[in-house]
């Protein structure tokens, strides 16, 4: 399938590039972004998707997140993806922030008028990491995800859904349970309909009830004064709870923000801001991931010996959504 260069910037050591395409999953054009280290000049190097959040392109990890002097470091190809697919003409796909436009959710639709076009899992899943593999060098047995948000979201769910397809999965402030949160359950009864049952092949806490495949190293980062784990969109405790039960290896870290990003109105992208410095150790989990086989460390299989349980957090102020 034939790639158009939409941009080519020097960073790092590397090249941070921007691609265009026709997807056909999607049947629309879609912008990806690549990192490409280093070490991609001479070898094959392991890679990492990154999926964004709400309203976010494929612009938004690359130019705030600081990613690329890490990735050129640790030899990593990153990959970050547009966020939905663009420009379909369906009737009120931008009206909303949440739904539609800048908001796939990560899910194949099955609901009139979204799915011939919003089939985000399989364009994650399948046809973009295809594309990566045939046009950059990359080791196709060397893959992991991560992502923030919706996009944190998505990566939980593509890696429980995929067992042993990615070797592992991260993600900062990621909505845990959408079938109980807000953002989820419209986003779900609009791509997938009124039945609650088809929601669950796309919810991670439900998959990781029910994984049964391979090791898989699980780290998610969330900022203590994210607006929306006040308002019970994100919901982490409810996917640790199941993982402590299920014995699925994940660490999770209740993070303070660092005063520099208070001057940011949204608390949910600037918890991830003001978490970058604990981007590194991602990357690190993402490759060292892909090294050779080792025995799981003892401090991966309760996620209570590195986070506070729900009893010991400080309560949250405020019980509704913020406005944006």
């Amino acid at each position: 399938m034939a790639l158009t260069q939409v941009s080519s910037n020097r960073c790092a050591g590397g090249f941070q590039k921007v691609f265009e395409h026709e997807s056909t999953e999607l049947k629309c054009k879609m912008k990806f972004a690549v990192y490409l280290p280093p070490k991609a000049e001479t070898d094959k190097c392991p890679v990492m998707y990154w999926l964004s959040g709400l309203t976010c392109t494929e612009q938004n990890f690359i130019t705030k997140a600081g990613s690329q002097v890490p990735a050129a470091e640790h030899g990593l190809i990153v990959v970050a993806p547009d966020t939905s697919p663009r420009g379909c003409n369906i009737e009120g796909e931008d009206e909303n922030w949440d739904f539609g436009t800048g908001a796939g959710f990560y899910v194949n639709a099955t609901q009139d008028p979204w799915k011939t076009n919003y089939r985000m899992y399989s364009y994650i899943t399948e046809e973009l990491p295809k594309l990566i593999n045939a046009n950059f060098p990359t080791d196709p047995d060397k893959m992991s995800i991560s992502g923030h948000s919706m996009g944190g979201h998505g990566a939980l769910i593509c890696a429980l859904k995929n067992p042993g397809k990615y070797k592992a999965v991260s993600a900062f402030a990621p909505i845990c349970n959408p079938m109980q949160c807000p953002w989820g359950q419209k986003a779900f009864s609009g791509y997938l309909g009124p039945d609650r049952s088809a929601w669950e092949a796309y919810d991670a806490t439900v998959l990781a009830a029910a994984y049964c495949g391979p090791q898989l190293d699980v780290l998610i980062d969330q900022g203590r004064d994210d607006q929306f784990l006040s308002a019970s969109q994100l919901l982490p405790d409810n996917l640790i709870a199941v993982c402590s039960e299920k014995k699925v290896p994940v660490v999770f870290r209740l993070q303070p923000v660092s005063s520099n990003t208070r001057l940011l109105t949204d608390q949910h992208d600037s918890c991830m801001l003001g978490l970058r410095p604990q981007l590194l150790l991602h990357l690190l989990l993402h490759e060292r991931s892909h090294q050779a086989p080792r025995q799981v460390p003892q401090r991966l299989i309760s996620h209570h010996r590195r986070c506070q349980s729900p009893a010991e957090r400080p309560p949250f102020p405020g019980n509704q959504i913020p406005q944006l």
